[in-house]
């Protein structure tokens, strides 16, 4: 990617403070700060005053260093094998706007805003869908007669696993998803590598990362914190584990007990010296629409807002104050992949083996999602989070078919009244005793 390691950083850290909103009721969320902060970016180079250095704090750089970190995210994203992006600028077609601005936007769609709300809305609309594939139908404005200028952006992922998961129907005995008929997907990997556990400050956090297969360069992380853990601590410590400003400690190396939240790692006899992680967790969707100005300090857009003055005059001589500012995302974690897309928009107006003998020392980790979790989707090679979000509420299972047994419970692995999966390569079950 061509922008810089401080660039991702800085959207890192809004990513981990967004979580801190999005997130803090506990409640199932998607987000993307990816595609918040270019547009804070494009921004922030052509506003003065006030307005300036609230939205230089927001992005955690220099205003004047803005609009070339965000051509260069941009850019990068571009790059990205699995991820589509776009951005867009529509302004009135009497809006006079600075050369040297427009200069520095990135490639990218120009269009006229007529001053026919409906019309210039379905345009919008069109676009929205057609960049994210019809993950996302609408763009998260409103248009108003007097809207002077759009500026948007529009991320959608599409991945697939390089392992993929089972599926199959269960019902939880205990925990906050007892007695619901869910989506469970089970998988055993012959490595600990992908389960790591960081120490955040509302205790440790599990990571597992779910690697995207050959041809994609993002990867998703699923986070499990204590059952009493804030889900923004749980979101805000997996962001500082992906991006590696806090210690975590790799699968290998975690001692056999339970070292992390829904983790039990064992050292047992088996046929060989493979290790295996067993993972159960379940099919979420997500769909959520932020308003940006309900929170407009953490986007440095409190003062942009005042239609009283024009905050804007490196973008146009006449003045401009934000009137809306929003973001529509999905997320969708199934057996075979990963999807999630987000449009974001901002506008202005005026102002099986056979059995052999057991002769090795092994060790099994299982590792269990059957409590409300997080998870990012993450640039392999840069770290940058590109989605964030939490789960509350799994897929639910098809009903029964009339006549059709009742749902079996789910075969999550791990101790407790739910029987372990049983994976293809693995040992037998020990006959009973006698």
């Amino acid at each position: 990617m061509t922008h810089t390691h401080a660039t991702v950083l800085a959207v890192n850290r809004l990513t981990a403070r967004w979580a801190a909103r999005a997130a803090a009721g506990g409640a199932g969320t998607v987000f993307t700060a990816a595609g918040v902060w270019p547009l804070l970016a494009l921004l922030a180079d052509g506003s003065a005053g006030p307005a300036r250095d609230e939205l230089a704090e927001a992005l955690g750089i220099p205003a004047e260093e803005a609009a070339g970190a965000a051509r260069g995210l941009l850019a990068g994203l571009d790059g990205v094998r699995g991820l589509r992006t776009a951005t867009g600028l529509w302004t009135a077609a009497d809006l006079p706007l600075r050369d040297g601005w427009t200069a520095k936007l990135p490639p990218g769609t120009r269009g006229a805003l007529t001053g026919d709300p409906e019309g210039d809305t379905k345009a919008l609309d069109g676009w929205a869908a057609d960049r994210t594939g019809g993950l996302i139908e609408r763009m998260p404005v409103s248009v108003r007669h007097d809207t002077r200028l759009v500026l948007a952006s529009a991320l959608a992922l599409t991945l697939k696993w390089a392992d993929p998961f089972r599926e199959l129907p269960g019902r939880p005995a205990e925990g906050p998803w007892a007695g619901r008929g869910i989506r469970q997907l089970l998988r055993s990997t012959s490595s600990l590598d992908p389960v790591r556990v960081a120490e955040g400050p509302a205790g440790p956090v599990t990571v597992l990362e779910v690697t995207g297969a050959d041809g994609t360069d993002v990867d998703v992380h699923l986070l499990l914190g204590g059952p009493a853990a804030p889900a923004a601590e749980v979101v805000a410590t997996g962001v500082a584990a992906v991006s590696g400003t806090v210690p975590c400690v790799g699968g290998a190396a975690l001692r056999d007990g339970s070292p992390g939240p829904g983790l039990v790692i064992e050292t047992v006899d088996a046929f060989g010296p493979e290790p295996r992680l067993t993972v159960a967790t379940v099919v979420f969707q997500l769909s959520a629409e932020h308003d940006l100005l309900a929170d407009a300090a953490l986007f440095g857009l409190l003062t942009a807002t005042d239609s009283g003055y024009g905050h804007f005059p490196g973008i146009s001589t006449e003045p401009l104050a934000i009137s809306s500012a929003r973001q529509s995302a999905m997320a969708r974690f199934h057996a075979e992949g990963f999807e999630a897309a987000a449009v974001t928009a901002i506008a202005a107006r005026p102002g099986g083996a056979p059995v052999r003998q057991a002769v090795h020392r092994a060790r099994r980790a299982d590792l269990r999602f059957d409590r409300p979790f997080g998870f990012l989707a993450v640039h392999r090679a840069s770290r940058l989070v590109v989605a964030a979000g939490w789960v509350t509420d799994p897929a639910p299972a098809a009903e029964p078919r009339p006549g059709a047994g009742p749902l079996a419970p789910p075969p999550f692995p791990g101790a407790g009244p739910l029987t372990p999966p049983s994976f293809p390569g693995a040992p037998p079950p020990a006959p009973p005793s006698r």
